[in-house]
This record gives structure tokens, sequence and C-alpha cells, in this order.
């Protein structure tokens, strides 16, 4: 019989490959159904004869129904195990989307949106949990990094489909109802995932975990200090879980505020570069998620190389210079604002990643979806904020006040990163998830 390894002495196999490409399908749902909402929306505005406040109530229903997601479909997952919730939200992704296509009144497409959210929401946690629980510790950076970049890649997906239907008759209907045919390739890549070792292993199902070990990759694999453990929803209110949740939910909203700040001053650029009308804004709009994808990619090997902390605390710093640049300077010009707007999108990477990770790493398997999931539903209160203060800030303020409050926000997590961000870099899960903060 062959000697056991160490599960994280495993090379990045196909199987982590496997498992690191269809887990992701998930965020790039999110990035994916967000976004062409807002390019059906064109359409949709005068054929349902939506207000503000319906229009406003179609992007409420998405958040509200993400935060349920999150928050309920960790602790399921816990409970039930990643894969049966793995593949279960991923088909009512898809029927969601496909009803989508049909609806007829305001009320329709507010309570699909409301439920397509729970659903995206509901894959966060899962997927995010199931691809740590498979990554070795110098492989957690990058695919987690990997999740963070297949957002924008949604996005920007998205909005490549919402310019192609853009003038054709009831193109609204194709643009809701494409999410169907990601689901389906998704659905395809996931069928025969395995289940987390990990979970097995705290659920006492050690014969189960070492025979998918052998299928998987040959020989019986050891883990470090995993063992049977009940999942309780109420652990994550002890004083480490609770300041671990805390912590990760304000990095994660001091990060996405700004970034729906740069979201909405992005199309200024775009005007000077005459992209700023109809189709050609949807276009546009491709730009500003490359920008943002861009900054994942370096981020996925500095997270290794410099280490968490000292790249989040740096990155809050370079993106709070950033959006200072633009809020204290009167009229910059085109080339100062398409630099700090680069130089905070190339930075986001690393907070934006950390947002994944962090909760991943500092939680564990027991609760690690449920810990996700709160600190997710938590940040989403930020998303919140930004989606409808945000205009009307700008409006009453000016965009130079704005942009010197995106900056306090950032200085804000950099404060906070500073005084209790966590070193996980080269430490195993057993490890990371006794960490203490402070």
């Amino acid at each position: 019989m062959q000697q056991p390894i160490r599960f994280d002495n495993i090379h990045f196999t196909s199987v982590h490959r496997k498992i690191m490409l269809w887990g992701s399908g998930g965020p790039f749902l999110d990035g994916y159904v967000l976004v062409i909402i807002g390019i059906a929306l064109e359409q949709l505005t005068p054929k349902l004869q939506l207000d503000a406040n319906w229009i406003g109530l179609v992007g409420a229903a998405t958040l509200v129904g993400l935060f349920i997601g999150t928050s309920l479909f960790g602790y399921i997952a816990d409970r039930l195990g990643r894969r049966l919730m793995f593949i279960i939200d991923i088909v009512a992704i898809g029927v969601i989307s496909a009803a989508t296509m049909f609806v007829s009144s305001p009320l329709e497409l507010v309570i699909l949106r409301f439920l397509i959210g729970i659903v995206i929401g509901a894959d966060y946690p899962i997927a995010t949990s199931m691809i740590a629980e498979f990554s070795s510790t110098r492989q957690r950076a990058f695919t987690m990094g990997f999740i963070a970049a297949m957002w924008y890649i949604g996005a920007t997906a998205a909005d490549l489909v919402g310019y192609l239907l853009y003038d054709v008759v009831d193109g609204w209907r194709w643009m809701l109802g494409s999410a169907v045919i990601p689901c389906l390739v998704i659905l395809l890549g996931r069928v025969d995932l395995p289940e987390s070792p990990r979970w097995l292993i705290r659920k006492g199902r050690h014969a189960e975990c070492q025979a998918l070990m052998i299928k998987l990759f040959g020989q019986p694999v050891t883990f470090d200090h995993e063992e049977v453990q009940e999942t309780r929803y109420s652990q994550l209110f002890t004083r480490r879980h609770l300041t671990s949740i805390l912590f990760v939910a304000v990095i994660w909203t001091c990060q996405v505020i700004p970034m729906f700040a740069i979201y909405t001053f992005g199309p200024q650029i775009i005007t000077q570069l005459g992209l700023d009308q109809g189709k050609q804004a949807v276009l546009g709009n491709v730009i500003i998620s490359l920008f943002f994808m861009i900054g994942c990619i370096p981020a996925m090997f500095w997270l290794n190389s410099i280490g968490r902390r000292p790249l989040l605390i740096g990155s809050f710093a370079i993106m709070t210079l950033a959006l200072a640049v633009l809020g204290l300077v009167p009229q910059p010009g085109i080339i100062l604002i398409v630099a700090a707007f680069a130089l905070y999108a190339f930075f986001s990477g690393g907070p934006g990643i950390l947002q994944w990770l962090y909760p991943n790493e500092l939680f564990p398997t027991a609760i690690r979806a449920s810990a996700v999931g709160a600190a997710m539903s938590l940040s989403r209160i930020g998303t919140v904020i930004s989606t409808y203060a945000l205009p009307l800030f700008m409006l009453q303020h000016g965009i130079s006040t704005t942009m010197l409050v995106g900056a306090g926000i950032s200085l804000f997590g950099m404060v906070v990163s500073i005084l209790i961000a966590p070193e996980t870099r080269g430490l195993s899960l057993e490890k990371t998830s006794q960490m203490e903060l402070y």
C-alpha cells in the first residue's frame, strides 16, 4: 500500500483546475446577471412603463436576494455538503433566467430578480468554500484570485452580449435569457465534481474521504488536525469568529463602495474617448471592467510573494491616494483622470481577492461556508448604500467631494487593516482557522 501524502503537498492537478474553473461559475454569473439587467432596462423601461421607483425596486430586489442567499445557504452547505448545493443552485439560476424572458409586468420582474439574487448569493459561500478546501496552502491565493477575476469576466461578457443585442427587437428577452447558456455549460462541468474532502472528514466520513482521495490522486492523503465537528451557526458569534467576520465585512465594504464610485466616474473617461451614448456607452463599459480585471492578475502572485497583510495595507494606501487626487485637483485633465482611474483599479485587485481569501482562511471547515455567507451579507449593506446614496450624493455635492469621501472610506479600510489584518501566507487552513485577530 502506498504511503499517504499530505494534502498540502499535492501538486496542482487537472482535478484542482476543474474545481477552480467550474467553482468560479457562480461569480461569473453574478457579474453577468447584475450587469445584463442594466442594459436590458433600456428596452424594458418603455415596454413595462417602469418609473424611477420600479427601477429602484428591480435593483433592490436583487441585492436583498443576495443578502438572503449568502447568509442562509452558506449554513445549509455546511450542513448538507458543498457538492449537492453546488448543483441545485446552478440549475435554479438557469430556470429563473429563462422565466425572466417572459415577464409582462414590473412586479413579475421584481419577484424574479429577487429570486435570482437568492440563488446567485447562495453560490458564493458554497463555491468559495469548495475551492478553498481543495486548494493547497500555495494555491489558495491563485484560486481565490481566479474567483475575483471571473466576476469581471462575467460583467464584461454581459456588456458584449448587450452590445450585440442592443438594436434587436425585444432584445431584452434574449439578454436576460442568455444567462441560461453559461448555466448549462457550468452545470455540465459541475455534474461530476467530488465532495469536499475536508467537509467529509468534519462529518466523520473518513473512509469515504480516503476512497475519494485515492480515486482522484492515486494514493491516501492526510490532513493536518481536521477532526469531526458539528456545524452550529451559533459558533459564528464567539468573540474570535465574530471579530473575523466584522473584519472581512469592513475590508469588503471599503473596497466595494469606492469601486462603485469609480464605476460611476468611469463614464467621464468614456465620454472623453467618444463612447458616451446609447450602444457605444455599453461598449465603453467593457473598458471599465477590463481595468479592474487586469488588477486581479498580479495580485494573485503578490499575495504569496509579498504577503496578505502588506499587500492589503499597501493597496488601500494607493487606492486612497488615487481617489484623493481626483477629489483635490480642480478640473483634472483626461491624462490625470485616466492615470488615477487605472492606478485605483490596478491596486484594487489585492483587496478584491482578499475579500474572498480571508473568510475562507479564517474559519474552520464546519462553519466556513456559513462565515463566508455572513461576511458577504454584511458587505451587501455597503453595496446598497453605494447603489442608492451615491447618485444623490454626487448630485448634491459634486464629483470632487464624492471622490474625497471615497478616499476616506479607503483610508478607513487601511487603518482597520493596520490594526487587525492577519498574515496567513504559508499557513495551512487548519492553522489559519485558529488564528486570533487583535
